[in-house]
């Protein structure tokens, strides 16, 4: 039976990715699944791979070494290896094995696997949480709407509009002025196009936008009215099913 440490190294500098990989391979008993140059493209190699121990640069483009520890459920073991003495705080909070200061030196790493090995656990993540994760921090949201409005076409950013709404089969974004403007799709399909740190459905009929909410009051039968800086339609009722997850939007 192999019983190799299965490891990555992340760091977005090439040297310090070989200066590592030439001590594991001196020490023995490591197989290097990947080296990537940031996080993200890690996370597509914890989908399809169980890894072991993660030697983890923290200063990245994209997404830092910190966040992305954060932003796992259970984790591998974590060497951080950077050049800064400033997140050794949040190292320890994050129970890494060991943080070591670049240069790295082979004696400090030997120390730091020996420290790895004495309290071996091995974890592997399902691939559904690293889909997740990688959708949330790529999926790009759509930020704009391209309008035709009889002989003229008007782009509308999204920080133009207050809602979208439909009614009968149609589906209207509405401006902060109070035009509305027919568009070619449906509320579900916004839904998933939009960011939903910005914008909420709040019924059947509506998704409205968290800068152009003017008021929130309590309706009946533990529902609450939405009242938008230029919308003064009586639907804007946040249906009670939503209430909890409205409010936990509003919060975050």
């Amino acid at each position: 039976m192999n019983n190799d440490i299965r490891c990555i190294i992340i760091d977005d500098e090439p040297l310090a990715i070989e200066v590592i990989e030439s001590y594991l391979n001196s020490i023995g008993g490591f197989k290097i699944i990947a080296k990537c140059a940031n996080a993200l493209n890690a996370y597509q190699v914890l989908r399809h791979e169980p890894v072991d121990l993660i030697f983890l640069d923290i200063q990245m483009p994209k997404l830092s070494g910190i966040n992305f520890i954060k932003s796992l459920n259970n984790p591998p073991k974590v060497i951080i290896t950077t050049a800064y003495r400033d997140y050794a705080l949040d190292g320890y909070e994050l129970d890494v094995v060991d943080y070591l200061l670049k240069p790295i030196d082979q004696v400090e790493l030997n120390k730091a696997i020996d420290k790895y090995k004495e309290n071996n656990t091995h974890n592997v993540i399902p691939a559904q949480v690293f889909d997740n994760i990688l959708h949330s921090l790529t999926k790009n949201y759509k930020n704009k709407f391209v309008i035709k409005v009889g002989e003229h076409i008007k782009v509308f950013t999204i920080d133009d509009v207050q809602c979208f709404y439909s009614m009968e089969k149609y589906t209207f974004l509405q401006n902060h002025s109070g035009r509305d403007y027919a568009i070619n799709y449906t509320l579900d399909q916004l839904e998933d196009l939009l960011d939903p740190s910005r914008f909420f459905r709040i019924n059947r009929k509506f998704i409205v936008s968290l800068s152009a909410i003017l008021d929130i009051i309590s309706f009946s039968n533990s529902r609450l009215q939405v009242k938008l800086n230029s919308n003064k339609s009586d639907d804007l009722i946040v249906s009670r099913e939503k209430v909890q997850d409205f409010k936990k939007w509003l919060e975050s």
